[in-house]
């Protein structure tokens, strides 16, 4: 049994209202900071977020940019992954939260990568699910055929309407094949999101507005990412579908600082195939560097 309770809270930020899970906020340790990608929302996190609360840490768990009803822009610019980073740095200050563990799977991931490179300062340590380092991945999405193939989805993602429309045809279908290795309980909190009006739309603007011809878009500006000493864990599955070896191989090059790499017999969806083990992961990697003293 979990003795931390989940809440539901709003945070308004420059007029977006991003709902967020939360749970020990009246405990001692530091703040956790959880990130959903695509298709998911911040339900992905709910094991855990009553794990690391339940070991006196202070979590929070946010629908991005575009997931949460009220913070989602028509304008596809609006969800540049350095608008998404900001979102995050400011749920924070809403918290009054200088400093932060940040854990972050899929695209959640990459918005982790990116605040690394703008605020380092900011984050005692860094959990990547499944994405390697951004720079990394790019150079294996140009050179390396198995990661080229696998990323062919992406042209179909950033196509506008015919996207939307394959997901949205015969009540979800297409977007529920996605969720095959979720529980039935995740399934329907992800519809509540993704069946409301724009939802689609606003992300799959991530892609849109990120990826382009020569890749991710945004990668020039990013100089504090070629130089990562944040301590940092990232957990890859060996059969992710959409992730290859190259671009994981190929991140020991940016780290700085303490890294480790965990590979596991899994998919892309790390957390729904081997959860005890990696929240287990996650946990422990957040113990080694806390700021504070936590206590369950």
């Amino acid at each position: 049994m979990y003795s931390q309770h989940i809440s539901h809270q709003n945070v308004t930020i420059d007029n977006k209202i991003f709902h967020c899970l939360s749970a020990g906020m009246k405990n001692k340790g530091d703040m956790i900071i959880l990130l959903h990608g695509f298709p998911e929302t911040s339900y992905m996190w709910i094991p855990l977020i009553h794990a690391l609360a339940d070991q006196g840490y202070c979590v929070v768990a946010p629908d991005q940019r575009g997931y949460s009803i009220n913070a989602r822009p028509k304008q596809t610019k609006e969800y540049h992954i350095h608008k998404l980073a900001n979102d995050v740095f400011q749920i924070a200050d809403a918290f009054n939260c200088k400093q932060f563990h940040l854990v972050g799977h899929d695209w959640g991931a990459s918005i982790g990568w990116t605040m690394l490179g703008l605020h380092p300062d900011r984050i005692l340590s860094w959990t990547s699910l499944s994405i390697p380092h951004l720079l990394a991945f790019q150079k294996a999405y140009f050179h390396d055929k198995d990661q080229r193939k696998r990323s062919r989805y992406i042209a179909l993602f950033k196509l506008p309407w015919l996207a939307e429309k394959l997901f949205s045809i015969k009540q979800y279908k297409q977007l529920k094949k996605i969720w095959h290795n979720h529980t039935s309980d995740q399934i329907q909190a992800y519809m509540q999101t993704f069946s409301q009006p724009g939802a689609l739309t606003a992300s799959l603007n991530w892609y849109r507005a990120n990826l382009n011809r020569r890749g991710l878009s945004y990668l020039t500006t990013q100089q504090g990412l070629h130089k990562i000493i944040t301590p940092t864990q990232l957990i890859w599955g060996a059969h992710d579908i959409a992730v290859g070896r190259k671009g994981i191989e190929l991140t020991q090059q940016y780290m700085r600082g303490p890294y480790n790499l965990i590979e596991l017999q899994a998919g892309h969806w790390l957390i729904q195939e081997k959860e005890k083990e990696v929240v287990s992961l996650i946990l422990n990697f957040i113990n080694t560097y806390q700021h504070k003293t936590s206590s369950s």
